[in-house]
C-alpha cells in the first residue's frame, strides 16, 4: 500500500514538473518581418541618459521642453513603434514584402485586418538609417491614424531625430491632432 502511494505521489510531481509552457509553442522560430521591436531595444539602449530637444504640438497649441530620459522614458516615447511590431503568429502571413531601392516595405495586404498599414525601412550600408510606420484603427465611434518616423544619424550610429504624429476622432467630437517630435542630442 505504502508503495503504491509512493508511486503515485512520484507519479504526480513528474507531471507537474514535465509540463511545457504552451507560451514556448507560441513564440517564431524565425521572424518573417523586420525586428522593429529588437532594433527599437537595441537604439534605445544608446540614448539612455541623453538629452532630447522635444517640440510637442496638440491642435496646434506648441510646446517645446528640454529633456533628459531614462531608457524607460524613451520606451514610453517610442511606444508608437513598439506597438507597431507584426512580428505575431497571428500577423506572419498578413503583410506583403518588398524592395525599393534602398527601402525595404512591408503593407498590410488588402483582404487582411490588423492596425499596422505599412512600415518602411531604408538602409544604407546594410543598417537601416530610418524607419517610418503607419497605422490606423477604426471602429463605430473611435477612429485612430498614426504616422511615425525616426532617422539614425550615421556619425554617431544613434537616433537623430523623430516624429510621430496621431490624429484621433471620436464619435460626435472634433479631430484631436497631435504631434511629436524630438532632436536628440
Amino acid at each position: 500500500m505504502k508503495l503504491k502511494i509512493h508511486l503515485i505521489f512520484g507519479l504526480l510531481i513528474w507531471a507537474a514538473f514535465s509540463c511545457v509552457s504552451h507560451e514556448e509553442g507560441k513564440k517564431l522560430e524565425e521572424l518573417p518581418y523586420f525586428n522593429l521591436k529588437g532594433f527599437m531595444d537595441l537604439e534605445l539602449a544608446k540614448l539612455d541618459g541623453a538629452e532630447v530637444t522635444k517640440l510637442s504640438e496638440i491642435d496646434g497649441e506648441e510646446t517645446t521642453v528640454e529633456k533628459t530620459y531614462s531608457l524607460k522614458e524613451w520606451k514610453e516615447e517610442f511606444e508608437a513603434f513598439y506597438s507597431a511590431d507584426i512580428n505575431t503568429p497571428a500577423m506572419a502571413l498578413s503583410y506583403s514584402t518588398e524592395t525599393e531601392g534602398e527601402y525595404l516595405i512591408h503593407r498590410l495586404l488588402s483582404d487582411t485586418k490588423g492596425k499596422v498599414k505599412e512600415i518602411r525601412i531604408k538602409y544604407i550600408k546594410e543598417y537601416p538609417t530610418s524607419v517610418s510606420i503607419k497605422t490606423a484603427d477604426k471602429n463605430l465611434f473611435f477612429s485612430t491614424t498614426t504616422v511615425a518616423d525616426f532617422y539614425m544619424n550615421m556619425a554617431t550610429e544613434k537616433v537623430d531625430h523623430y516624429t510621430i504624429e496621431t490624429t484621433q476622432k471620436v464619435w460626435f467630437l472634433d479631430p484631436t491632432h497631435i504631434k511629436i517630435s524630438g532632436v536628440v542630442k
